[in-house]
């Protein structure tokens, strides 16, 4: 009798161990489940149609979306629905969760369609475009969105994509650019926050569209600065007059700037102000802010259009006004070949 009950006690004992371990098991799997993953930015992952859930769960983690693929691979299993992941492209958000990202693929919530942003935009005029998307739904955020804080990029989405979660992707983009780029920035820049490396990105991209330029221009404005010079440039000016809108005359044609306009003195026209001006003066892409953040080291002080697209850079102010005159004499020629047609 002794030993029916000692045995008793032993199986209560194992079974209450058990049932603590399956317990610890399961709570221990919810949160595997549901912490942040390691993806630092947004994600494109292609399921190929007919791909098995290992296959699936293998890429998963050789390209860094998942920790470990035995959890995504074990919480299919429970719920049986190895078999009901969808083929075709997705974006994964940043730090998606097991649990999400398995619950996007059985969703089907593939990319659909892209939108183009072009580096150099406002604010205003980005809103503008997003507003006028067809495939986008829903209103423009209530919230103000200040200006610089959105990075231009193509970007992919489904049919289902709000205005709103559109725009919040491109503002992520650029934070998550900014944590990838300011740890490595160069030491002794004349910029001491990410906001900084952003103003001065969004006057460098408003100054070249030729990528080749923007390095040399990253580094002269970073030269002029440690130089105590001032920036003075023109998109600045224009800035600070029409919020970066463009500028016409009463003829409706397209101008350049007044006199006036130069001498006016606003928080970003930087031939009346020292430093940086207020804000940025648009929404720079990842080339300018990089170059910005890892400026090559110039000689060069000056620099004027050339005409055609492009800048003729000087070291001295002398050959910077042999420049100006190429170029007015440029624009003459420009002006007498128009005429003559």
């Amino acid at each position: 009798m002794r030993f029916l009950k000692a045995l008793f006690a032993f199986v209560i004992v194992i079974a209450i161990i058990a049932g603590g371990g399956l317990a610890y098991g399961w709570f221990w799997l919810q949160g595997e489940l549901a912490k942040p993953g390691p993806l630092a930015a947004e994600y494109e992952f292609t399921i190929e149609r007919g791909e098995a859930l290992n296959s699936v769960a293998t890429r998963l983690e050789t390209e860094g979306l998942i920790e470990d693929k035995r959890i995504l691979r074990l919480k299919a299993r429970i719920d049986d629905v190895e078999t009901d992941l969808k083929a075709g492209s997705y974006i994964v958000p940043a730090r998606s969760s097991v649990i999400d990202i398995l619950q996007q693929f059985i969703d089907g919530d593939v990319i659909e369609y892209r939108l183009t942003i072009p580096e150099g935009l406002t604010t205003a005029q980005i809103l503008r475009r997003v507003e006028a998307a067809d495939h986008l739904i829903g209103d423009l955020p209530e919230r103000e969105i200040p200006e610089g804080v959105l990075l231009p990029d193509t970007y992919a989405f489904g049919a289902n994509t709000t205005r709103t979660q559109f725009l919040e992707r491109m503002e992520t983009a650029q934070q998550a650019l900014l944590v990838e780029l300011w740890p490595t920035r160069q030491d002794g820049l004349p910029i001491s926050t990410p906001e900084e490396a952003i103003i001065l990105a969004s006057v460098v991209e408003k100054e070249t569209a030729s990528a080749d330029e923007r390095p040399i221009v990253a580094g002269l404005f970073v030269g002029r600065l440690l130089k105590g010079m001032r920036l003075e440039s023109d998109p600045t000016i224009i800035y600070g007059v029409s919020k970066g809108e463009p500028l016409y005359n009463r003829s409706g044609q397209r101008r350049t700037l007044y006199r006036s306009e130069i001498d006016r003195k606003t928080d970003w026209n930087t031939y009346q102000i020292d430093g940086l001006p207020k804000t940025p003066i648009c929404n720079p892409g990842r080339d300018a802010i990089a170059a910005v953040l890892d400026p090559p080291a110039t000689d060069y002080v000056f620099f004027v259009a050339d005409g055609k697209g492009g800048h003729l850079f000087a070291e001295t102010y002398a050959e910077h006004q042999r420049n100006v005159a190429a170029y007015r004499a440029y624009e003459r020629g420009e002006i007498s070949r128009e005429r003559e047609n």
